[in-house]
């Protein structure tokens, strides 16, 4: 079976919707009965995105197999519906170092190893291999950055050789670009579109598709004139106008003819028309915009200046109220800011507090859960919130005053949270904190229970620290029980207060396993009991 691949590039700037329209084309061609999957390549020498300052490159998203990848690689799985492994986010450090490695190792018998063929060879090799194991018909791989980078260079030289080696049938690559309108002379403009395409074709990439960017529908005009200066027909330039939701934008591409197109290209037959698949993709789409009064979250945390370092959180949010019918209006409240006004938290149905590292803002996190406690207001902590959920309760329901977290205060007199016992001799930071899904026991006759209505349930996490256990009972006596517990009982993951309202932490991240149409269990609990707060 020969796959087939579609590379998806971008230029003028970065932001643009590289993620979003590679996501849509698979879910066009998926409901077009083909067995498609996403690779994300990021040219960054990082090797992979888990040391990255989410305020600077967005959230870090994990998969089923402990990946700590690109958060487009959640944009694929949201729209797919379907699990992404690791090895579907290749970076620019993967690939040296697999280089480096061969050659330590003789494996090029004396060549001089060089860009190409040899870092080419190996990028293309990881494609290739997706493309087989996986036994897909048609594979989306979208390069990361804005072509002229001189990071991404090696990636499309070894995209436009698969081009060579494949044929024209069998390769499509679609640029994503820009078509600013300004206010002043009221126009879209296509200059940047030509210089970006131009960038592309001298370095031997010819696009087949344009994905144009713009704020309102491209115009016939405009489209005309993009066509005449890129050497891609008319009907080949695509609009990607804003819209109220990403999801809807297969629907416009769709409008526009692009599976056609793509299916004309690639010389396929019998392929079944997307639009017979329509009807449950628009029934998910449509539920993502409710018409009601929105249900109020606070998100309390410690990245909150660039939203997309809770991307997967904000979706789980929205898939939640969706399944009710109500709009999730989320405000995003800095926890190092956060001074325990509890005005400015009670306006709001819920609370939530997200992911994070480190000292900084965790003492308003504190104060946080410790108000959502006292107030009987509905609260969700993950990860670092379940574990300051804790401190917070240890600190004010059972009088250990001084009671922290290691990460925190090293020398706490009562580490509620402490470190992973197999983290002690643990140096390096990356790829290091426990990752990926882990089987969790729930227990019996408790909320978490009536949540997820099963006794195992498999759930993703990232952390380093966890609930020191030798405080069980008195957290116990004190009104907080631990639900949920993995590794034989030597972790805990659930913590709830059955006197609350609702009053939950989880070790784990739920929002990675949200998807349109299907919220995740926790975070749909959650909803509910904000909505009836």
């Amino acid at each position: 079976m020969q796959t087939k691949f579609i590379f998806v590039t971008g230029g003028v700037m970065s932001g643009l919707g590289k993620g979003v329209v590679s996501s849509s084309i698979s879910k066009l061609l998926q409901l077009s009965n083909q067995k498609v999957s996403c690779v994300k390549i990021d040219p960054y020498l990082n090797y992979d995105a888990g040391t990255m300052n989410p305020i600077a490159h967005g959230e870090v998203f994990v998969t089923e197999d402990g990946g700590e990848c690109d958060m487009d690689m959640g944009n694929y799985e949201r729209f797919l519906n379907q699990n992404i492994p690791k090895s579907h986010n290749i970076t620019t450090a993967q690939i040296y170092s697999t280089v480096i490695d061969a050659e330590r190792k003789g494996e090029y018998l004396g060549a001089c190893v060089q860009i190409i063929p040899h870092v080419t060879d190996e990028i293309k090799n990881r494609i290739r291999t997706i493309a087989k194991d996986e036994q897909l018909d048609i594979l989306i791989v979208e390069c990361g950055g804005t072509v002229g980078d001189i990071e991404s260079l090696p990636f499309l030289e070894a995209l436009r050789q698969i081009r060579v080696e494949d044929g024209q049938n069998n390769v499509i690559f679609v640029h994503v670009t820009l078509a600013p309108s300004l206010d002043v002379v009221g126009e879209q403009k296509t200059k940047p579109t030509q210089h970006s395409v131009q960038e592309l074709r001298r370095i031997g990439i010819q696009p087949d598709l344009l994905c144009v960017r713009c704020s309102s529908e491209l115009q016939e005009k405009t489209k005309k004139k993009i066509s005449m200066f890129t050497n891609v027909t008319t009907n080949d330039v695509l609009s990607c106008h804003d819209v109220k939701s990403i999801f809807m934008v297969p629907q416009i591409l769709f409008e526009q003819g692009l599976v056609d197109v793509i299916f004309k290209k690639f010389e396929k037959v019998g392929y079944i028309d997307a639009s017979e698949n329509w009807d449950e993709w628009n029934k998910i789409v449509n539920s993502m915009n409710p018409n009601d009064n929105p249900i109020k979250i606070a998100m309390v945390g410690k990245y909150v200046t660039l939203a997309d370092s809770y991307v997967s959180v904000n979706h789980a949010l929205k898939h939640a109220g969706a399944s009710i019918g109500k709009p999730v209006e989320i405000d995003w409240i800095d926890s190092e800011t956060f001074n325990g006004n509890i005005d400015e938290l009670q306006k709001y149905n819920g609370i939530l507090v997200p992911g994070g590292f480190g000292t900084r803002g965790s003492e308003g996190i504190i104060k946080t859960a410790n108000l959502a406690r006292e107030k009987n207001i509905p609260y969700l902590g993950i990860c670092f919130g379940f574990q300051l959920a804790a401190v917070s309760f240890a600190r004010n329901a059972c009088n250990l005053s001084n009671a922290n977290s290691t990460e925190i205060d090293d020398k706490t007199e009562y580490p509620i949270i402490d470190l992973l016992p197999e983290q002690d001799n643990v140096t390096d930071m990356g790829g290091s904190l426990r990752l990926g899904a882990n089987e969790i026991k729930i227990k019996d006759d408790t909320n978490a229970q009536k949540i997820y209505q099963t006794e195992i349930i498999s759930k993703r996490h990232r952390h380093r620290y966890e609930f020191n256990t030798k405080y069980l009972d008195q957290f116990s006596k004190n009104g907080m029980i631990f639900s949920g517990d993995s590794d034989n009982g030597r972790r805990m993951e659930i913590l709830e207060i059955p006197s609350h309202k609702f009053f939950m932490g989880v070790q784990y991240h739920p929002e990675f396993n949200s998807r349109p149409g299907h919220p995740e269990n926790t975070f749909k609990a959650f909803i509910n009991a904000a909505a009836e707060n």
